[in-house]
């Protein structure tokens, strides 16, 4: 996309491009939080993805960063870029509202973890993403905010929980935005809207939250499976961001005591997995398997199919380990949460009882968290030093607006096609959703997953695929003639 004077316009350049054009003085920190500003003013309206912006503050910000190009100092890496937060992470002077109408005060002190590093990179903070309430739908909307829509077609879900994360970027709001995923929330709405995503390893980035964490008794599952993480437009986006974000952080519970190396970036071996049993893939899906491949391959990637039945397995047990912890946190669910919280939920405990019963023993689920363990050692073994698996991110393209809420079958089918995007959170491996075109309208894309700390070997993979890869920006057609 280019302007009347065939460039680019600053809104559709990368993080990279930006952070370097104000370095180089190219342009200033404060054109590009006003040429955001203006495309926010331009789409947000149709699309819903952020709320809570603050022009002033922005253009405060970019101010403070231009005087810091002037006196010569050292500028970091994100210096003067836009970057949006989510509603569930705390961002100081800002709600952590999580979507819900009672939380709308409940301004942060200070910021989480992961939102300090991206302020100390010098991202201009503009901007809260939109997500579901608690965050534990595939879909966007509150009784606070609203609902987003997807930036492709407004019949189809943006994904969540990352949803406002995911519309903001794909529709050029902002280059990076940060997210969370424990299930897929940050893969899953990359996927829909056509961005990058990447969910880290488990610890890299800290999830820390302004004098939280176990002091606030989240649920194992929480403290073991979920992480913060980036989406951006490019995967240069996603490694800048990424590579603010790592945290080391021992008041985590699982954070690292220093910044690990994220391996090689050299070419591996590709394992495909196309099916674990659980959920046909449409043909779209596959297509976009079949694409990924031959463009690795064309890289100079070693590629063979293969069957990996441990990440089936790894699926069901998030259902019984995430389910069964949610069960602890229904109380405040029911109290506080919206109707499309409770009846998406409701699907979803009755198709888990359908794999581990309606009340699942106590035995089950320790034998559960014992067979983890072994699933992780397996397939760290497997993949070793030189091998990722490439896979659908779904079974499905994005999925009918609210699908959650059509019923118990069509939430079985949701689950089931959702298996990638499971699997991972499990065994805490690092995974990134990468676009591969456009297909029947709608986005289509792989997931990359490597081994622990292995975030490069993605990075580099998901590079190539994205240079053979024809990227487009949504037009909004369907926003005109609603």
């Amino acid at each position: 996309m280019t302007d009347s004077t065939g460039e680019k316009p600053l809104w559709d350049r990368s993080a990279a491009e930006l952070a370097a054009g104000i370095r180089d003085k190219m342009f200033s920190a404060t054109e590009v939080a006003q040429a955001f500003l203006r495309r926010i003013d331009e789409t947000n309206p149709a699309l819903n993805a952020l709320v809570d912006i603050r022009p002033e503050e922005a253009l405060a910000q970019a101010a403070a960063a231009d005087a810091q190009v002037a006196a010569g100092e050292a500028l970091a890496p994100l210096h003067g870029v836009p970057v949006a937060t989510k509603i569930n992470t705390a961002q100081r002077g800002y709600a952590s509202s999580h979507g819900i109408p009672a939380w709308a005060g409940a301004v942060a002190q200070d910021d989480a973890a992961c939102v300090a590093a991206l302020r100390q990179a010098g991202a201009n903070l503009m901007g809260r993403s939109n997500s579901p309430a608690f965050a534990v739908r595939w879909f966007t909307g509150n009784d606070l905010h609203g609902r987003t829509l997807n930036p492709w077609s407004s019949a189809h879900t943006p994904g969540g929980s990352s949803g406002g994360a995911a519309a903001a970027v794909a529709s050029g709001m902002v280059p990076i935005a940060q997210g969370n995923d424990i299930g897929g929330s940050i893969r899953f709405p990359a996927y829909c809207c056509g961005a990058v995503g990447l969910r880290p390893t488990m610890g890299l980035v800290s999830a820390m939250e302004p004098g939280g964490g176990v002091e606030f008794d989240s649920p194992l599952s929480f403290q073991t499976m979920a992480v913060h993480g980036p989406l951006g437009w490019t995967v240069d986006d996603v490694r800048l961001a990424l590579n603010a974000m790592v945290t080391p952080d021992l008041r985590d519970p699982v954070g690292l005591p220093v910044r690990p190396p994220l391996g090689e970036s050299r070419p591996v071996k590709v394992a495909v997995v196309r099916d674990v049993g659980l959920a046909k893939s449409h043909a779209a899906v596959e297509a976009a398997i079949d694409d990924a491949a031959g463009r690795l391959a064309e890289a100079g990637y070693e590629v063979e199919e293969v069957e990996l039945p441990l990440l089936g397995e790894a699926a069901r047990l998030w259902s019984l380990l995430l389910y069964e912890e949610l069960r602890t946190m229904m109380p405040e669910i029911e109290q506080f949460g919206d109707d499309t919280v409770r009846i998406s939920l409701a699907s979803s405990f009755a198709a888990a009882a359908e794999t581990w019963g309606e009340r699942p023993t106590l035995d089950a689920y320790i034998k559960g968290y014992a067979r983890r363990g072994t699933l992780i050692t397996r397939l760290q073994q497997y993949l070793g030093d030189e091998r990722i698996l490439l896979t659908p991110v779904s079974a499905e393209p994005p999925f009918e607006q609210d699908a959650d809420l059509a019923g118990d079958g069509r939430v079985r089918e949701l689950l089931a096609a959702q298996w990638p995007m499971q699997a991972v959170p499990v065994l805490g491996f690092p995974a990134m959703s990468v676009p591969t075109g456009i297909r029947d309208g709608l986005p289509s894309g792989v997931q990359l997953i490597g081994g622990r700390f292995r975030e490069n070997l993605l990075l580099r993979a998901a590079t190539e695929i994205e240079a053979r890869t024809p990227r487009t920006r949504p037009s909004l057609a369907w926003s005109n003639s609603s």
